[in-house]
């Protein structure tokens, strides 16, 4: 395999007493769709935001593309993207202010990204309303917006925390290929959803994060055998190693309401 483009070693956050993520080690690669699955509070969104350098780690190391988060933060964010869940949006700024102010961010001169700009919102159907005020947009359409946003400086890591909420089917499956496409293409995309589908038929490896501990990572059949689960779905893996409800438990609890 080709050299990590996300590495983490130890990784730890905590607030006040409360441990949020505990000695997260896990490697991501160009080429890679890397999905990153664990129930609500797991840890999730506080292990993205400190490898793209929103947050600082109580403890541990990580490196993208070759820099520490940490001490160069600012070359970090040069060659990422981040989707965050839900995103941040200028309500008074029509979509293209937006996608202007976006590119001036990271420095890439607006005319040479038009095109690209263009074509993404031509895919996700949201050129016809990208010259109106943001405060008047769906929360599916500030979705694709930010997205586009995201992709405008070419990043070489992509971090995207539920990239699909709140689309609906037709541009959920344009936001899925176009991540095949641009995975195809060399880009690693790590993807927090909690969709299992998705992940199940577009990750090429996963992790699964709960109560803060990194329990499991590798492909789907890399989990079936650790968990001798012969041809189980990511959704029957993800349940018995999270300690998810079996249909036996839920049986009991509706014959006792």
């Amino acid at each position: 395999m080709t050299q990590a483009t996300i590495d983490t070693q130890g990784l730890a956050k905590s607030f006040g007493g409360r441990t949020a993520v505990r000695n997260l080690s896990l490697q991501g690669y160009a080429g890679e769709i890397f999905g990153f699955l664990g129930p609500n509070g797991a840890g999730k969104t506080t292990t993205i935001r400190m490898m793209t350098g929103l947050l600082k780690p109580t403890s541990g190391q990580a490196n993208v593309v070759g820099f520490d988060v940490s001490k160069e933060p600012i070359e970090v964010k040069r060659r990422i993207g981040y989707l965050a869940d839900p995103p941040f949006l200028y309500d008074q700024l029509t979509g293209w202010e937006f996608l202007e102010f976006i590119a001036e961010l990271y420095g890439v001169t607006f005319e040479n990204v038009h095109q690209r700009a263009r074509r993404l919102l031509e895919l996700l159907e949201l050129e016809e309303r990208v010259g109106e005020l943001v405060e008047g947009y769906s929360h599916g359409m500030r979705q694709k917006l930010a997205l586009v946003g995201t992709l405008l400086h070419e990043p070489q890591v992509l971090f995207l925390d539920e990239p699909t909420a709140g689309l609906d089917p037709r541009s959920a499956r344009a936001v899925k290929d176009l991540l095949v496409e641009l995975a195809r293409r060399g880009r690693t995309v790590f993807l927090s959803t909690h969709i299992l589908e998705i992940a199940q038929h577009m990750c090429h490896r996963v992790g699964i994060i709960n109560e803060g501990e990194l329990i499991a990572v590798g492909s789907l059949d890399e989990l079936r055998e650790q968990a001798r689960s012969g041809e189980a779905s990511l959704e029957d893996l993800f349940l018995e190693l999270t300690g998810g409800a079996d249909v036996r438990e839920i049986a009991d609890v509706l014959e006792s309401s």
